[in-house]
């Protein structure tokens, strides 16, 4: 199938509405690329200032949470705050509005700031996690936010749930294994769609990057939202190259418009 480069967003193929109008189920993958245009600065950003001396690939991990704890608690509490002054975008926005206009759609998510679903979006698939929850160290069960801010001077808070666990990030580290349900369901979800539209990911990291090709490789047609060129857009039937938060309101506002 032979692949087409769109850079103008007020001028969206026939074919491409054909293709999104007609599809019963479209499964779409989200990476840093969607939270950035949100102004949350992506993984490797994150050591700017007081961090800029520490390697976040080194703070991401259980090995360091082991030696220096608060250290690492420090570093996402830093983080929240900096997703906290940031808010969702137009194509956070538009996923959601997405969901009304198609039968069925699953949004999965390399993103851990949990914008999909504060614009929205219900049942989202959160690969790596959410930044703004904490969980036990030692057995994984989610810890109230009260019990957070009761104990907000202690860093990391004590785990309620275990005599020697700590609060930490519910997020995936470095080593540790994606959680399976959650992988599970996105190639479930990925294998069934008409559509993939990959946005604002590099298609780099697996095993995320697998899930539109797993999608391809059933016989889904692939739109790629991404300012770059990269291996997904080489894939994809259409790539539209921006942002987007310009694509998606302006892909789900001419299905609107269509459907009305």
């Amino acid at each position: 199938m032979s692949r087409t480069i769109c850079r103008n967003s007020e001028e969206i193929p026939r074919e491409l509405l054909d293709c999104l109008e007609r599809a019963g189920k479209v499964a779409v993958l989200t990476g840093a690329g969607v939270s950035a245009e949100s102004g949350i600065p992506t993984f490797r950003e994150a050591h700017t200032g007081i961090w800029a001396r520490f390697d976040p690939m080194q703070l991401a991990s259980p090995e360091a949470f082991e030696q220096d704890p608060a250290t690492v608690w420090d570093w996402y509490q830093w983080r929240r705050e900096l997703i906290a002054r940031s808010r969702p975008n137009a194509g956070h926005y538009a996923l959601a509005e997405l969901q009304g206009l198609v039968t069925e759609l699953v949004t999965i998510t390399q993103n851990v700031d949990g914008f999909h679903a504060l614009a929205g979006s219900s049942g989202v698939l959160e690969l790596h996690g959410n930044i703004q929850r904490d969980v036990c160290s030692r057995t994984g069960r989610t810890i109230d936010p009260d019990w957070i801010e009761a104990h907000r001077e202690q860093r990391p808070p004590p785990s309620p749930h275990h005599a020697e666990g700590l609060a930490r990030p519910d997020v995936v580290w470095f080593g540790e294994a994606l959680d399976p349900g959650t992988l599970d369901a996105a190639f479930a979800a990925a294998g069934i769609c008409d559509v993939v539209i990959t946005a604002g990911t590099s298609g780099a990291v697996q095993p995320a990057a697998s899930i539109p090709v797993a999608a391809l490789q059933a016989g889904a047609v692939m739109i790629d939202i991404n300012p770059e060129e990269n291996e997904l857009s080489r894939m994809a039937r259409w790539h539209l190259a921006g942002p987007s938060a310009t694509w998606l309101p302006a892909l789900v506002g001419e299905l609107g418009r269509n459907r009305g």
